[in-house]
């Protein structure tokens, strides 16, 4: 009883999160629905890296690491994410 009470909850939570465009694999196998997508200004000094998610999922994303390791799904078109690329790009080229 306790096992299929496990594996039950185990199944809910694989489609609660496959349903979210979450996945228990690792990063690179994540993706993000539209409606995962962090919607806010994220400040350049909680940035840690980032990392885009796979190209076969439904919706183009990167995936963002703030502190405290938090990973969060971000549109990479907006103008924001677009500067911070640039702003990272520039100060990349000019310390070598």
């Amino acid at each position: 009883m306790k096992v299929s009470l496990a594996l039950l909850i185990l199944l809910l939570a694989a489609a609660w999160t496959g349903s979210h465009g979450m996945s228990f694999r690792s990063l690179s196998g994540t993706c993000c629905s539209k409606e995962t997508f962090h919607r806010h200004k994220i400040p350049e000094s909680r940035i840690q890296g980032h990392r885009y998610t796979a190209a076969g999922c439904t919706h183009r994303a990167v995936l963002v690491k703030l502190r405290k390791g938090v990973w969060v799904c971000v549109d990479p078109e907006e103008r924001w994410f677009q500067r911070y690329l640039r702003k990272r790009k520039k100060s990349n080229s000019t310390s070598t």
